[in-house]
């Protein structure tokens, strides 16, 4: 038998990811006619467009019906202002109202976006963590804003993660190359294994998506690579298996059991058969 295509992995050693592009933002539109619009300082930390909160309302729908929003342990964003609106459109609660003892995941008109606040009721922890930006530099629209700034946005998001309060990544005249890109992809999959969660929806950028999964499936069929490895559309999912190879988590299995061990020997027949 030739199993030379297959892969058995403990599960404990595996988690889920549901990787989504935000939906579309003001600088896809104008990047779209013209490239060098993406150096407009009018597209700073881009919001979404009225098409793009059509997008999350069409994802959201279609992920409560095939049950993911129900399996989701954490949503992890990058912290920028059409990542955030997406995340929280696709996988946080209904509509916010007064009176409800827990914050919105989302003001009213957060971003210039004309739509109501969202509540964090009934729905995953969401954090924001700044590995899983957008290709760094020169680009204003990739430039965040400071954290309290968001947290008045986003009050329910947890920030803690992020470091510093003002963008200390982003550089007005160098931009992070492909490989430099993917490097911060790798990175941030390997502090994934410092989280317990094992069924976790990231939502994030183009280039960081495709740089990351470019990294893998050289060891699969080249139909296989092709499909994960393709360009993400816009507030697209596409859920991957991520294996700790390295032993580089400290999960225990909440599944496996060792079984009633006996006294003595408890010898499966084909081993004990090999003693004699």
């Amino acid at each position: 038998m030739d199993a030379a295509m297959t892969g058995l992995y403990p599960l404990h050693r595996c988690k889920t990811l549901h990787l989504v592009r935000h939906a579309q933002g003001i600088h896809n539109v104008e990047g779209e006619k013209n490239r060098a619009a993406y150096s407009s300082p009018d597209f700073f930390d881009a919001h979404l467009t009225p098409l793009g909160w059509q997008q999350v309302n069409n994802l959201r729908r279609d992920v409560q019906a095939c049950g993911l929003s129900k399996k989701i342990d954490l949503v992890i964003a990058s912290p920028l202002l059409r990542t955030m609106q997406t995340a929280v459109g696709v996988f946080g609660g209904e509509d916010y109202t007064d009176g409800i003892g827990a914050p919105p995941l989302m003001v009213a008109n957060a971003g210039n976006s004309d739509h109501p606040a969202i509540s964090s009721v009934n729905c995953p922890p969401f954090i924001a963590v700044e590995l899983c930006r957008e290709r760094l530099g020169v680009n204003p629209c990739d430039k965040r804003r400071s954290i309290s700034e968001y947290q008045l946005l986003f009050p329910a998001i947890d920030f803690s993660s992020i470091e510093n309060e003002d963008d200390v990544l982003w550089t007005p005249d160098v931009r992070e190359n492909n490989e430099e890109v993917a490097v911060r992809g790798m990175k941030f999959l390997d502090w994934l294994w410092t989280r317990k969660e094992k069924e976790i929806a990231i939502v994030t950028h183009s280039a960081f998506l495709f740089q990351t999964l470019s990294a893998f499936g050289n060891d699969c069929d080249q139909s296989i690579k092709s499909e994960m490895c393709k360009q993400f559309a816009n507030c697209e999912v596409r859920s991957v298996v991520i294996v700790d190879g390295g032993m580089t988590g400290l999960a225990a299995s909440r599944t496996n059991y060792p079984g009633n061990i006996p006294e003595g020997l408890d010898l499966a027949s084909d081993v004990a058969k090999d003693k004699h």
